[in-house]
């Protein structure tokens, strides 16, 4: 008989719990003070453990699928406006090849994107406008995606007018920003594990390369980008070899892969809080 994960069920619902309280402040209401309240944050909370369930079960599953020996996902609680860091899966099976590699860094960041999507542009909808004043609030960057997805659902928006993003559109907006740093190329991130499944060695400029990118963001941008630099750097920036590292990937899986970082470009907030 299998046991009964009690770990990842406990984190699961005080993550829960969680991201309900932060939902519920969202809008505007102290859920200590009136606990009854706590139902105005499903918008927020269900939608975003959707998004990030459905990234680390893409992970779990492909694992599976791969015979890898991999834990269910632990979500992870935080006293913050979004009231979690995320959540992760842990492989305990060498990945053997480029083709596995890829098809599990891969799996996590698809699988999300298929819930974010429909969220977001649901969320869009339901979003409403407010004139520019210039005070208050917080000014969340764009992506390329998010324009885009924009665009579909409310066309061209005036200048001088502020989107105020419903709470499902928040979740939204907040699945991408995971989608985007889980595919920085770098290190074990699932980017990197794309990267390093398509370019192999030549993969260690490219984790260069977005080092010094996030360093400048960070200096002249958003300062979170600093802290992920270190982050980073402590992760190290390198790829570790593969078992069979001579199996090179075939032409499906490596369109795959490209598609997977193109989306990393177009998913890239350069500046996501003002």
């Amino acid at each position: 008989m299998h046991r009964l994960p009690s770990v990842n069920l406990i984190l699961f619902l005080i993550t829960l719990l969680t991201t309900l309280i932060a939902g519920t402040l969202q809008q505007g209401i102290n859920p200590l003070e009136d606990p009854l309240s706590l139902w105005r944050g499903i918008p927020f909370s269900f939608t975003l453990m959707m998004i990030l369930g459905a990234h680390e079960f893409g992970h779990y599953f492909m694992s599976k699928r791969h015979n890898i020996v991999a834990t269910l996902p632990y979500f992870i609680p935080a006293p913050s406006f979004i009231g979690t860091f995320g959540a992760f899966i842990k492989m305990k099976s060498p990945i053997m090849d480029r083709s596995t590699l890829l098809d599990v860094g891969a799996a996590g960041p698809l699988a999300g994107m298929i819930i974010a999507v429909p969220v977001l542009f649901v969320g869009l909808i339901l979003s409403e406008t407010a004139p520019e004043t210039g005070t208050g609030g917080i000014n969340l960057g764009a992506s390329v995606f998010f324009s885009l997805l924009n665009w579909l659902a409310r066309g061209v928006m005036p200048e001088d007018t502020n989107l105020i993003l419903h709470p499902i559109a928040f979740s939204g907006w907040i699945g991408l920003l995971v989608t985007c740093m889980n595919l920085l190329p770098v290190g074990q991130l699932d980017g990197g594990h794309v990267a390093y499944a398509i370019l192999g060695s030549r993969h260690r400029i490219l984790a260069r390369a977005i080092l010094v990118l996030l360093i400048v963001l960070g200096i002249t941008g958003w300062s979170g980008w600093l802290v992920w630099a270190v982050i980073l750097l402590f992760m190290r920036l390198d790829h570790p070899p593969l078992v069979h590292e001579w199996i090179p990937l075939d032409k499906k899986r490596k369109i795959i892969g490209w598609i997977t970082l193109a989306l990393f470009v177009m998913t890239f907030t350069p500046v996501p809080f003002r």
